[in-house]
């Protein structure tokens, strides 16, 4: 695949703060095209290592794509002046974000985008890793159009003692309500390739709208550029995928 979702549109991008969970007041980062036709919204739902600026770059490519996007900070409750790694050791050395805060948090984030003037209506949400689990419960959970998965771990399988909030998700496939998208790699071990195949086989029995693409050569976080785990022939094949696969669903 080939196809190039930028658009040569200026955008604006900046830190913004709505109520979630509990009506605790978090910060998020968004970004979003500065013209003025209405257009579909993603959220980015950030990876265990937290609100980072792998996480803020992925905003910004959203935007550069045409879309309005929002990452919440899931760890803002740590404190608005904490480094995200030690945000996110503080996390889970608390055991992980409960499931129900990350739902409230998105949620919010949800009606953060579909309130922004330029908004069509039409929400999708994207995760990594711990975020892709996310993702997957986002769209057993909450109202969105569609759902993409990266490589989210504890879908399916026992959770590690340190995260006890991760519990496997696979009970909820039945309830999922949007087209969902899953990307993964054939050298990951958080999912196993034979988790994945379980999840997939999980969302075929029960009817489910979905596609999933596997890349050999690639493991956990081949997304991210910064990381020894990225692998450019899969990132590029995947972005080419989320553009396809977002397009006719969000309007974008």
């Amino acid at each position: 695949m080939t196809e190039d979702r930028a658009v040569d549109t200026a955008f604006i991008s900046e830190t913004v703060q709505f109520p979630g969970h509990d009506g605790a007041v978090i910060e998020a980062y968004a970004a979003r095209p500065t013209a003025t036709s209405r257009r579909g919204g993603v959220v980015v739902i950030h990876h265990l290592p937290g609100y980072d600026r792998e996480s803020k770059e992925f905003v910004r490519r959203f935007a550069d794509a045409g879309y309005d996007a929002v990452c919440p900070n899931l760890y803002s409750r740590v404190g608005a002046d904490v480094s995200p790694d030690d945000a996110a050791a503080a996390v889970r050395a608390d055991g992980g974000v409960p499931d129900e805060q990350v739902m409230a948090d998105v949620a919010a984030a949800i009606s953060y985008l579909r309130g922004l003037p330029t908004s069509n209506g039409k929400v999708g949400c994207i995760g990594h890793c711990s975020g892709g689990r996310q993702s997957y419960l986002v769209a057993a959970t909450l109202p969105v159009d569609a759902a993409i998965v990266c490589y989210g771990g504890l879908i399916v399988g026992e959770a590690p003692p340190q995260l006890p909030t991760m519990v496997p998700l696979i009970d909820r496939t039945q309830e999922i309500s949007c087209p969902l998208l899953g990307l993964f790699g054939n050298d990951d071990q958080f999912p196993t390739p034979d988790q994945v195949d379980q999840i997939e086989k999980a969302l075929n029995d029960a009817g489910k709208d979905c596609e999933f693409h596997r890349y050999d050569g690639a493991g956990h976080g081949f997304f991210s550029p910064d990381r020894p785990a990225y692998r450019v022939e899969a990132a590029l094949d995947g972005w080419d995928r989320i553009w396809a696969f977002l397009g006719p669903r969000l309007g974008g």
